[in-house]
């Protein structure tokens, strides 16, 4: 895991990989948890029996479960100890090119994209692709925003 402690740190590691996550497997009490959360229940991702026969054989995670989870997997790679407060601004970009069947595993693979410079920090794009184990595709692709407050 890479630790930040300074903005200067940051903006020295835009445009580079910051690494490889742990894998996590996504469960049915997960997805089903998730589900109670938002209201979303719709069969493929809480009727195991129905979804069987579904067009991916079987229940799927939530498409913003998996999005959800970024903030989970990427601890795992790397840690924010800045001065000052961290900012979730929010996203530039959210693409979902494959369904995470439950039972899978999935791992976060994270690069630093673009730093602006701020009055009150920087701004911190986070590219975030999570990996599913044995798929060519990801799951999915997300381009985050962290603002970093100087202290």
């Amino acid at each position: 895991m890479r630790t930040f402690t300074t903005l200067q740190e940051v903006s020295d590691a835009a445009g580079t990989e910051i690494g490889t996550g742990e894998w996590l497997q996504v469960d049915q009490d997960r997805v089903n948890a998730f589900a109670d959360a938002t209201g979303d229940h719709q069969w493929i991702h809480v009727d195991e029996e129905r979804a069987k026969e579904g067009p991916f054989g079987g229940t799927i995670a939530h498409g913003y479960l998996t999005l959800s989870l970024i903030p989970y997997l990427g601890v795992s790679v790397y840690s924010l100890e800045t001065p000052g407060a961290k900012l979730n601004y929010g996203l530039n970009k959210v693409r979902f090119p494959t369904p995470v069947l439950v039972g899978s595993r999935i791992r976060p693979v994270i690069t630093f994209g673009e730093v602006t410079e701020l009055p009150t920090g920087l701004q911190l794009v986070v590219k975030t692709t999570i990996e599913i184990e044995g798929s060519a595709k990801p799951a999915c692709v997300a381009e985050s925003v962290v603002l970093l407050l100087e202290a």
